[in-house]
């Protein structure tokens, strides 16, 4: 199960990938594809208002981050509980024995003799995986309340219906691929916790008072890279935060809701999409704090880094037809290269 799930995610991930770099090669025979692909990209102010075929409303876009939301920490409280209950680092949590033993009857796959005898190597990358998703989860509760509180979507905004669904793929599969080869064994003992609970209630289930520290302290022991990850995360996030609140200030600024001007501050000094440089960024740091051998991790990355890159480039051409004052020493999206 465990390696279907994989093998799935990493498809999904070439799949989603190889048409944007097929789009993006200048090659003339593609140039077709490229008008086609660039057609369902498009979004707000790049797409023309008179193009409303199979499109929805850009304020859809919180959509997205209802799901992220939800799915995310989903996935955080439950990997998290996993670790905490089967794959302690540091020591074992006072009452596991009493945990696993009402999971299924004391069934052999929660057994505690099996969580003493789990690899540490194992034990850590789980725990990484929490790690992972933590910071996803700081990453998508903040997107949900720019989405609510920071941009005005104008009402003439609109993207396409293929844009829209793979948003919400994106926001589900990205979150799933940062804990996907120990999903399949959360999935199973969440499963298992959940049944005990209906088949036996409330009333019948063991007292359970978490060491809170215990929670805590395995993800403050983890490595260099993690931390290091996490600094770029955090670099990244940072410098979104501040180019979104430009973004949403230009629309309160202008006198007309369908008005556009240019941003100036922050890394919209160097590069026409910091929102999605800092994006990029973003998912560097988790690359790094995953210690870089997952390749599905890798797989989401790249898909970031084209898809993000697809889009600067149409975005900066928008720029430089608009506006005859555009910034000349700016470029699209990768400062002093592209």
């Amino acid at each position: 199960m465990k390696m279907v799930l994989v093998a799935l995610l990493r498809a999904a991930w070439v799949a989603a990938t190889l048409p944007i770099l097929i789009a993006s090669m200048p090659f003339s025979r593609l140039n077709s594809f490229h008008r086609a692909l660039l057609g369902f990209a498009k979004r707000g102010k790049i797409m023309q208002s008179s193009s409303n075929k199979f499109t929805v409303p850009q304020r859809f876009f919180l959509h997205f981050y209802v799901v992220a939301v939800v799915w995310t920490t989903l996935l955080v409280l439950a990997t998290w509980l996993y670790a905490y209950v089967m794959t302690p680092v540091v020591s074992e949590p006072l009452l596991f024995s009493t945990i696993a033993s009402h999971l299924t009857g004391g069934s052999h796959i929660f057994s505690f003799h099996k969580s003493r005898s789990t690899p540490v190597e194992y034990r850590i990358r789980v725990w990484q995986s929490v790690f992972l998703l933590l910071l996803m989860e700081v990453q998508v509760l903040r997107r949900l309340y720019e989405t609510i509180y920071v941009f005005n979507y104008s009402p003439s905004a609109r993207m396409h219906i293929f844009g829209y669904l793979t948003g919400l793929f994106f926001y589900t599969a990205a979150p799933l691929s940062l804990c996907c080869i120990f999903a399949p064994e959360v999935f199973n003992f969440a499963a298992n916790l959940v049944a005990e609970f209906i088949v036996k209630g409330k009333g019948h289930m063991p007292d359970i008072e978490f060491d809170w520290w215990g929670c805590v302290n395995p993800l403050l022991k983890l490595g260099w890279c993690q931390w290091i990850g996490a600094a770029i995360f955090i670099w990244g996030w940072i410098h979104q935060f501040r180019c979104h609140a430009i973004l949403g200030s230009l629309r309160e600024q202008s006198e007309q809701i369908d008005e556009y001007v240019i941003p100036c501050g922050d890394w919209f000094e160097i590069v026409s999409s910091p929102h999605y440089l800092a994006e990029i960024v973003i998912y560097a740091g988790l690359v790094v704090a995953s210690g870089g051998a997952d390749l599905t991790i890798w797989l989401l990355f790249g898909f970031v880094v084209a898809n993000l890159v697809f889009a600067a480039a149409e975005t900066h051409r928008w720029y430089r037809r608009k506006f005859d004052n555009y910034p000349s020493n700016r470029l699209a999206i990768i400062p002093f290269v592209y």
